[in-house]
């Protein structure tokens, strides 16, 4: 058995910036629909705009900043994110505590994290690949999944207790602290930073430089299919769950602890998941392993679609999403490394904002479409049509490995940790 691998100072620094900020999402997920909710008193309109819009707008925003990105040192922009989004988020309390709160800065608010969010992921992405050796890419992408994966088992629970003692707007400053503290964690990690690619054709931005990270991704042979596949499961599987929490907490009368149990036990899968994930790739290839955890991913939201009231249903949704997290604790470090190790360092930064948009806009689009499905034709419907959909989408999985330069050495040296 061999001890845990070391990827030195600064990386510890970046975990640990990471793993702060994770934690105070964590705790303050779902704190923008609470805020609507308890203390605006919006209506079910208002508060889909709110998750829906903020995304969609955010992600548009957030175009320019892909090339923005890719020229500038990246952890200065890291940190310029974080310190974005704190004074974003602090607006909200600093406003309530005057009494001048209202909807439209919510929605402001909202757009703006979304759009520091595809930035900070995109210069975090390109930063990692500068900073981790390329053997270790895996190591360091699987100890960012197991963080998101105990951050999402562990705060919204704790943020739920916070919101019942202290009020919801409580947990929003927690969540904007937390950005602070990754700010701080961020500068103190020293060290010099490789110059930025330079750009050709002077300063100003170019329609080449916008659009770079989506050519790059959509003639790549093996990034495309990967592409594809992920931004339709995550939008269907994100387009179920308001649709779930309407299905549990209305129609079958879960308790809020009830609801709250029976999504947050079966993230112990996805830790699982993230720690076997670079043994798994070591062992059977990169290419195989996305296939294999791709396609079971995709088999497990349908039953949710037939959930029964009581004890029973409990069972029936922490199963199904044990199995649906183990698979993605699997799938998504595997894929954040062959996409690292796929692109070019003089692209990374558009390449990986252009995915985070994409994504962003097809989960804030099939919501809108599946919430009016499920007008048209009830819930459960709904939840079965997003099911029978997701049992597709492994025919948009690559069919053949597009090895990397060094892809070898890169899984035996994951295989010693």
């Amino acid at each position: 058995m061999t001890g845990r691998r070391a990827l030195g100072r600064r990386f510890g620094w970046l975990w640990a910036s990471f793993a702060v900020s994770s934690y105070g999402t964590g705790l303050g997920f779902g704190a923008f629909s609470l805020i609507a909710v308890l203390v605006l008193h919006s209506g079910p309109a208002q508060v889909a705009a709110l998750a829906a819009v903020g995304r969609a707008v955010g992600a548009v925003v957030a175009v320019p900043l892909g090339p923005w990105v890719e020229f500038r040192r990246k952890r200065p922009v890291m940190v310029a994110m974080d310190v974005t989004r704190f004074l974003a988020l602090m607006s909200v309390p600093a406003a309530f505590a005057l009494g001048l709160l209202g909807f439209v800065q919510l929605l402001v608010v909202s757009v703006v994290v979304a759009a520091a969010d595809i930035a900070f992921r995109a210069a975090g992405g390109a930063y990692l690949k500068a900073l981790v050796p390329p053997g270790d890419l895996l190591v360091a992408n699987s100890r960012f999944e197991s963080t998101t994966w105990s951050a999402t088992m562990i705060g919204p629970p704790l943020g739920g207790a916070a919101t019942g003692l202290f009020g919801p707007v409580a947990t929003l400053v927690a969540d904007a602290v937390s950005y602070l503290l990754s700010a701080l964690g961020l500068s103190a990690i020293g060290g010099s930073e490789q110059p930025p690619p330079a750009r050709t054709g002077g300063s100003r931005l170019r329609a080449r430089d916008l659009l770079e990270g989506w050519r790059h991704i959509l003639t790549h042979p093996t990034l495309r299919p990967l592409f594809l596949n992920a931004i339709v499961v995550n939008g269907l599987i994100m387009a179920s769950e308001p649709l779930l929490a309407v299905l549990l907490l209305g129609h079958l009368g879960f308790a809020p602890w009830q609801y709250g149990l029976v999504f947050a036990a079966p993230c112990v899968g996805g830790l699982v998941g993230s720690r076997v994930a670079r043994r798994l790739a070591a062992r059977f290839g990169q290419h195989k392993v996305m296939r294999t955890a791709g396609a079971l991913r995709a088999c497990w939201p349908l039953p949710l679609a037939f959930v029964q009231p009581g004890v029973p249903g409990m069972a029936l949704v922490i199963a199904v999403q044990l199995g649906l997290v183990t698979c993605c604790g699997i799938f998504n470090p595997v894929l954040a490394t062959y996409r690292l190790d796929h692109t070019d360092p003089e692209r990374t930064a558009r390449t990986l904002a252009a995915w985070s948009i994409s994504s962003s806009l097809a989960i804030a689009a099939l919501t809108a479409a599946w919430g009016l499905l499920a007008a048209l034709t009830g819930t459960r419907s709904a939840i079965a049509a997003a099911g029978v959909l997701l049992l597709a989408t492994p025919l948009l999985l690559p069919r053949r490995a597009d090895a990397p330069r060094g892809s070898g050495e890169q899984e035996r040296a994951a295989g010693r940790t």
